[in-house]
């Protein structure tokens, strides 16, 4: 079993570590600092060999160069991204395979929050490293891509099990359930979900991982079939990427 470590970092962001007790291999996920990184492998007494990003910005590519200098591990980030990715050193595709030991996991390609975002499944530990693609309750903005790209991303993304876990870039579930309570009101596993996140974050305690089969119950971009958020933003009879889309518009302002 491969281990997980999560680490708050800067105002919100979630730095992830994997770690192979057998080969000894560790990966590090979207490390906007590396110092925190650095830290922790210390107390471990973990090998870093492996940066997985899923895309350029800033806070989830800042600790590269550092982690590459003092580590000497390998930086493997969207092929499309080279250009826009610090010390990159494999490219990597929709449908590629990266592994951790006897671990594998498949790349997935996610544009719509950037141009060439990508998320790692890891099918044998049920995990996904969703990066700003997919959120406890939202989806990313839409920065580069069209809510159509963003669409049919999170379609790829809804057709993996129920059971798998979603570590996500960000702790935004607190604002994002409040909006999605605007959009579908009287949908009581989100009630009850909200409560348990009010909790949790009164405690300064994380809400992440969630799960594929919690966001289908209760994420309005995994939701747009649901015709009583169709009722209640006025998008009833119409295609679910336009569902989506007004979805998308709406949380923008929210």
């Amino acid at each position: 079993m491969l281990t997980i470590l999560e680490l708050p970092v800067l105002n919100d962001n979630y730095i992830y570590l994997i770690h192979d007790p057998v080969s000894g291999e560790t990966a590090v996920v979207d490390p906007a600092v590396a110092q925190p990184v650095l830290d922790v492998l210390d107390q471990k007494g973990w090998r870093l060999t492996t940066v997985l990003n899923t895309h350029h910005h800033g806070d989830h590519v800042g600790g590269n160069l550092e982690l590459k200098q003092k580590t000497g591990c390998t930086v493997i980030a969207p092929l499309s991204d080279r250009h826009r990715i610090p010390g990159i050193d494999r490219g990597v595709v929709d449908g590629d395979a990266i592994t951790l030991g006897k671990h594998s996991a498949r790349v997935i390609s996610t544009p719509g929050h950037t141009s060439g975002h990508v998320v790692y499944h890891f099918a044998d530990g049920n995990m996904l490293f969703c990066g700003d693609t997919l959120f406890v309750m939202g989806c990313g903005r839409l920065f580069e891509g069209t809510a159509e790209q963003m669409w049919h991303s999170l379609q790829k993304l809804k057709a993996l099990p129920g059971s798998t876990q979603i570590y996500c870039a960000h702790e935004y579930t607190q604002a994002n359930g409040r909006f999605a309570l605007t959009v579908e009101p009287d949908n009581r596993q989100l009630q009850q979900r909200m409560e348990i996140v009010n909790q949790l974050r009164a405690k300064h305690l994380p809400t992440v991982p969630s799960t594929i089969a919690q966001e289908l119950a209760t994420n309005p971009f995994f939701r747009e079939d649901s015709l009583a958020l169709q009722e209640t933003i006025n998008m009833v009879g119409k295609k679910p990427v336009e569902v989506f889309a007004e979805v998308r518009r709406l949380k923008d302002s929210f």
